[in-house]
């Protein structure tokens, strides 16, 4: 029996070469070891597809080096080293070492040992000369004695196995001498073959076709001369052995959850004890898939916008590998490969448009089967809304209706929609699809503030931003009123006067009118009515109103009405007689009158500082008093008048009566100053003035033109058509109260029936004439004459009088 070196890496047993094989070095004889001096044949063998090709010979020694190159496989050395050999077209060999020895006792071992061989060691000491002694040896295994060889140099092993494994060597022996030891050599016991490996092909079978079943292994190179036999199994059952390693089988249908049977197959070498067996494996059979199931679960009951989404796919029946299709609307999402297992899923983070329809198909080689649909609706939570207000004009106007929308860009229907004014809710609506809810109202000023809304889908309730409104209210009719400092308005007096609108926005611009005519304008900024003051004057009376205007139209107040009280003015009391003096059982005339105050005015007349009478003068204007004299009526006269705002009293106006003494040669008001002329003298002066006055009946004066009136003389008066003497009536009346000095201001002569007098100025230069003391007229003395009067002098001043002719206070 040859036995291999190296190791011939092979094809499978029914197979062909995986690879150019490497050529196997065999030994003869067949030790790695030998004593110096002899010699070992090396033979190169290569497979026999090789043979023909001629061979090339490599000797190795202490590195790669040619050393010969020979035609044939065979080469004897005697050389330590390592020898590899390499034909035309292989690869080079694996190395052998040999050792050539030069030590007395060696231990000789095959390079290589398998299983189930018979191993022999073998113990040998050099032979030198003839030596009798007696020597013994012993061999050792791990440094254990393993047998005492006695003389004997062989130790045999019948069958190998892995418990043989270990390190030997050998010792001599020589009785009352010495001991040798030999080299160690280490034994591993190697498969004879590896363990098989069953295979099925087609590797993916289908029930009812035939399978080849092969069992795959391989022999060692050294041990190419064995014989192998193979049996194959199903569940234990015995299929079928011979010497071939391949088996045609049918496999039968797997129905229903049966697992398909496990297979398995032996092999074993005609070296008794030698076996293996393969590992069990299921030939995959060809299933057709069954329909699929999809299922789609979130966290909650309902999918809702950013969940996670996971879709499960399965059939419960199918060959492996099947390959299963996620599709959304026809659409696929996701191709996955399943190998094991029953199910297979993945994950989607829903957003709004994964809503719709899914399936999912299972295929393998026989076929796809697809899955009933599921329905999926993604719930997509109400964003945050977005508040508008709309109002028919530019402004919002109380009045106006407006308009409150709201409307959440995003969410999934059923919405509910509140509106809030500040945090009172005002009404709600509920929205079945996208475009939001609106909610109207009719504005009141109480609707100025803030608004918002919330949208709520069932996740909670989102907030818009807020909104302002703020509402503008027109100006209402205004309210003037006028504030006096009493009950009644006077000249002089400050009036307030104030407008204001009870509502109304701001700005609001405030008018004043008197009879139509502005008086002043003023803006209220913040609301409220304005006031200015007026310094009242008579002319302020009348008609007042004011308007209001915020730019919405101007609103004009009631009218209110201003009566300006002007105070009585200080009267002038005027006595009037029939004749010319007073006498007991005249009746004369008081007349007092105030010459300005707002009626009514009220009258009192008094003789001394006795009240005398009364009257009240309604409409303006003076009042009369009639008086029947006696002769306790000589006195003072004065009056008073009244409106309500202070009496004003007159000058005192004195009257004598007539008879009461014995010189009746003075006037009437003579006994006013002493030393003046009486009455009747200045009436006779004033008539003989008048006569003499150029005159004609009808017609113009007959005097030269030629001549003026201050050319006259005076002593020489000429009379034309003078008429007759008229009876005069003399009027007392003090004009001009404040000069203290002058007792009367007017004299005047009034007419009696169709009688009537003119004092021309003539007359009065007459009269200065025979009144020197008196001086001239001033231009404030200037003549009054009211109509059917003549005003005699202008003026009669108090001449120096004796203490007891002045007239009395």
């Amino acid at each position: 029996m040859l036995l291999w070196v190296s190791v011939l890496v092979l094809a499978p047993v029914s197979g062909q070469f995986a690879s150019a094989p490497k050529p196997v070095i065999s030994l003869h004889p067949p030790w790695t070891i030998v004593f110096k001096g002899e010699a070992v044949t090396l033979t190169c063998h290569v497979p026999h597809f090789l043979a023909v090709e001629n061979k090339k010979w490599y000797q190795w020694y202490l590195g790669r080096e040619i050393i010969r190159e020979i035609p044939g496989n065979t080469l004897q050395v005697r050389d330590s080293g390592e020898y590899r050999c390499q034909t035309q077209g292989s690869p080079l060999s694996d190395g052998v070492s040999l050792t050539f020895s030069s030590a007395k006792l060696i231990l000789q071992a095959p390079p290589s040992v398998f299983e189930g061989d018979s191993v022999t060691l073998k113990c040998r000491a050099k032979v030198e000369k003839v030596d009798t002694a007696r020597k013994t040896r012993t061999l050792y295994k791990d440094d254990s004695v393993l047998m005492d060889l006695g003389e004997n140099s062989n130790f045999h092993i019948e069958h190998a196995r892995l418990k043989d494994n270990g390190e030997y060597h050998c010792t001599e022996s020589v009785t009352y001498c010495c001991s040798v030891s030999s080299n160690t050599i280490k034994i591993q016991v190697q498969d004879l073959f590896p363990r098989p490996v069953l295979r099925a092909n087609p590797s993916l079978a289908t029930p009812g076709n035939p399978v080849i079943l092969t069992c795959e292994t391989q022999l060692s190179p050294q041990k190419s001369d064995v014989q192998l036999w193979f049996r194959f199994f199903r569940d234990g059952q015995s299929l079928g052995s011979g010497s071939k390693s391949f088996l045609k089988i049918s496999i039968p249908s797997v129905m229903g959850s049966e697992d398909p049977p496990y297979y398995w197959c032996e092999a074993w070498a005609s070296i008794p004890g030698v076996y293996k067996q393969s590992q069990k494996f299921q030939i995959p059979v060809q299933i057709p898939v069954s329909r699929p199931v999809l299922t789609l679960s979130t966290p909650g009951a309902r999918a809702v916008e950013g969940d996670l989404l996971t879709l499960s796919c399965g059939a419960k029946r199918g060959s492996y590998p099947i390959v299963y299709q996620f599709l959304r609307e026809e659409v696929v999402l996701r191709k996955m490969k399943a190998t094991f297992g029953g199910t297979v899923t993945f994950h989607i983070s829903l957003t709004a448009e994964h809503s719709g329809n899914y399936s999912c198909t299972a295929g393998n080689s026989l076929g796809v089967q697809r899955s009933q649909p599921v329905s999926l609706s993604v719930t997509v939570p109400v964003s945050r809304p977005v508040l508008t207000l709309s109002t028919p004009g530019a402004r919002a106007v109380e009045g106006h209706r407006v308009t409150l929308h709201c409307q959440a860009r995003r969410g999934s229907p059923h919405i509910l929609y509140q509106f809030y004014h500040g945090d009172v809710p005002l009404g709600s609506s509920s929205a079945t699809s996208a475009g939001g809810a609106s909610f109207s109202v009719t504005l009141t000023a109480e609707h100025s503030g803030t608004y918002s809304c919330t949208a709520d889908n069932g996740f909670g309730p989102q907030r818009s931003d807020t909104k302002n409104l703020f509402v503008t209210v027109p100006a209402s009719c205004p309210v003037l009123t006028l504030r006096t400092p009493g009950t009644r308005a006077v000249v002089g007096d400050m009036v307030e006067l104030r407008c204001e609108a009870q509502s109304g926005s701001p700005p609001i611009l405030y008018r004043f009118y008197h009879k139509k005519v502005t008086l002043w304008s003023s803006s209220s900024p913040s609301g409220g009515g304005v006031s200015f003051n007026l310094s009242l004057t008579a002319e302020h009376s009348g008609n007042y109103a004011c308007e209001a205007d915020n730019g919405l139209g101007a609103q004009r107040s009631e009218s209110l009405t201003l009566s300006v009280t002007v105070p009585a003015s200080r009267p002038v009391l005027t006595l009037r007689t029939h004749g010319a003096r007073a006498f007991p059982g005249d009746v004369v005339e008081l007349r007092c009158e105030a010459q300005s105050g707002s009626p009514p005015i009220l009258y009192q007349f008094y003789h001394e500082d006795v009240t005398l009478g009364s009257s009240s003068a309604p409409s303006g204007g003076g009042v009369s008093f009639n008086l029947s004299l006696t002769a306790e009526h000589s006195g003072n006269y004065s009056c008073e008048a009244d409106n309500g705002l202070g009496a004003q009293r007159s000058e005192a106006v004195p009257l004598n009566i007539s008879g009461l003494t014995g010189s009746r040669s003075g006037p009437v008001a003579g006994g006013v100053a002493g030393g003046l002329l009486g009455m009747v003298g200045l009436a006779v002066l004033a008539q003989l003035l008048y006569c003499r006055l150029p005159r004609r009946a009808g017609g113009r004066p007959t005097s030269d033109a030629s001549r003026s009136p201050s050319d006259s003389d005076p002593q020489e008066p000429t009379y034309y058509n003078v008429p007759g003497w008229m009876e005069l009536q003399p009027v007392y009346s003090n004009v001009n109260p404040k000069g203290g000095d002058v007792v009367y201001s007017e004299v005047r002569m009034i007419q009696e029936g169709n009688r009537h007098a003119v004092a021309s100025n003539s007359a009065l230069r007459l009269l200065r004439t025979y009144l020197p003391s008196y001086g001239p007229a001033t231009s404030q003395q200037r003549l009054s004459r009211p109509q059917g009067s003549s005003v005699i002098y202008s003026q009669v001043k108090v001449a120096s009088l004796p203490a007891s002719a002045a007239p009395r206070s």
